[in-house]
């Protein structure tokens, strides 16, 4: 432990962006925590504490330092890639399964009891699930309280919290400041005109994301497969927007994400950088849910360092990760979307959104509807592998969601009649987000475990880019 908290002060000491979101730590002297690429005086190493989660700094009495903001960090690599119940049971955090079905319905969700969840949770991360998403709530808040003229007894509800009061006090006690002073201390760049309606305007964010980012690749991908009526790609390339709808727990979002991006300032060490993004939604208390979902879309919470350490070190992938560091394997906005896109392919997709896809009150240029449901796609196609797909998704007994365990998953697709392993294979990947698959018959060795869905991008990137 003495030697890992070594390594930790010295990426601090350096301001060593590659961590950010990895570890926080904190200061007893200023009773503040940070990130560790915070551009302030460095402290001694006697008065640094370490914390896994922004929520275990948090239950230790630190409030976030206002320079950093280690709130808006990318989330950590773990996440994505542990398969094990403190990896599922963070992902289904960040999707904000808590403040919606509290902690039974997570522990639910992960097949333990509520007992056995707290106690894992806190042995590792040092916060329960209750702590975890509370310092989400506050995150949100001051999302929306610094980025949209929302009023602010309007932002406490939207942002998961029971009252008013408990809205207040966690504000002061993250940020050593009123709701209102927060709202005031907001960079320039970031207030929004108080003239503005929201929902014309919508709520503007940078989707932070650590190291290089391969932007073109992922855009590429998306303009291929976007399916009309859902979504869209325009632009030319290196300016282009994608913009799609999304099905959200209370209501609708119409999202857009530009594909320029664009670099942390000041940062001294391997910056990282974010995309600009736009939510327009029917509910603003959908806001943290949006966000997680365009997270794993973009693959932002991604360690590119780890991912081209190791496979550019292989002769065959090695001029590949060269020729695009920070590639990234894009996961899907809707699991359940991707897994009926997989096995029906885009033509027919886009057929089924217009059929069977419930239409938008107010289309958006070429947005004109939601995928539709599993339920109604069963109702309407109840035969053949497309019945049998959406009939397990629609009553239950196929899960996608964030917290999911791969291996059961995809044991259930594959006893489903017509969905062949290759199909089973692309719906781990990206619906489920499985930073490690390969697809049967590809020459995918396992000297590139753990990062082999990255390496078939690099391949098929080579192929299809000019």
């Amino acid at each position: 432990m003495t030697d890992d908290e070594d390594t930790r002060y010295e990426a601090v000491r350096s301001r060593d962006a590659r961590f950010d979101g990895e570890f926080f730590f904190a200061v007893t002297t200023t009773g503040i925590y940070c990130r560790p690429s915070c551009p302030a005086v460095t402290p001694k190493r006697r008065n640094v504490r370490f914390f896994a989660t922004a929520a275990a700094a948090q239950a230790s009495g630190f409030r976030a330092c206002r320079r950093c903001r280690p709130d808006a960090v990318p989330g950590s690599a773990d996440w994505n890639v542990r398969a094990d119940v403190v990896g599922r049971a963070m992902r289904l955090i960040g999707d904000g399964v808590v403040d919606r079905e509290g902690v039974a319905g997570l522990a639910g969700r992960l097949g333990y009891s509520a007992r056995q969840v707290q106690r894992q949770l806190t042995a590792e991360l040092g916060a329960g699930p209750v702590a975890l998403a509370r310092a989400q709530r506050a995150h949100t808040a001051r999302v929306l309280l610094q980025t949209t003229p929302l009023p602010v007894t309007e932002i406490a509800f939207a942002s998961g919290f029971a009252s008013v009061r408990q809205f207040n006090d966690t504000v002061r006690a993250v940020y050593a400041a009123t709701p209102t002073a927060l709202r005031e201390a907001a960079p320039k760049a970031d207030r929004p005109s108080r003239r503005t309606a929201p929902p014309a305007a919508g709520i503007p964010l940078r989707l932070a994301h650590r190291g290089p980012y391969h932007a073109r690749s992922v855009f590429d991908l998306l303009e291929r497969e976007a399916v009309a009526g859902v979504e869209e790609v325009a632009g030319a390339p290196g300016t282009r927007t994608y913009r799609r709808t999304l099905r959200l727990p209370y209501g609708t979002g119409i999202v857009a994400v530009d594909e320029r991006t664009e670099d942390v300032p000041g940062a001294a060490t391997h910056p990282g950088g974010w995309l600009q993004a736009r939510l327009h939604l029917t509910d603003p208390r959908d806001l943290t849910t949006a966000v997680q979902r365009l997270r794993r879309l973009f693959d932002l919470d991604a360690d590119p360092y780890a991912v081209d350490e190791r496979l550019g070190a292989d002769a065959r992938l090695g001029p590949l990760v060269a020729a695009r560091p920070g590639l990234r394997a894009p996961g899907a906005a809707d699991a359940e979307e991707y897994a009926v896109r997989a096995l029906v392919g885009r033509d027919e997709a886009a057929r089924l959104v217009q059929v069977c896809g419930k239409a938008l009150d107010a289309p958006c240029g070429s947005l004109t509807h939601l995928f539709p449901e599993p339920a109604v796609l069963a109702g309407a196609a109840p035969h053949g592998p497309l019945g049998a797909l959406t009939g397990a998704l629609a009553d239950g007994r196929l899960r996608l969601d964030a917290g999911t365990d791969r291996d059961d998953a995809e044991r259930a697709l594959l006893a489903l009649p017509g969905l062949d392993a290759g199909t089973v294979a692309a719906i781990r990947a990206r619906a489920l987000g499985d930073p490690d698959v390969a697809p049967p018959g590809a020459d995918v060795p396992d000297t590139w475990r753990p990062w082999r869905t990255y390496a078939l991008h690099h391949l098929r990137a080579e192929t299809l880019e000019p």
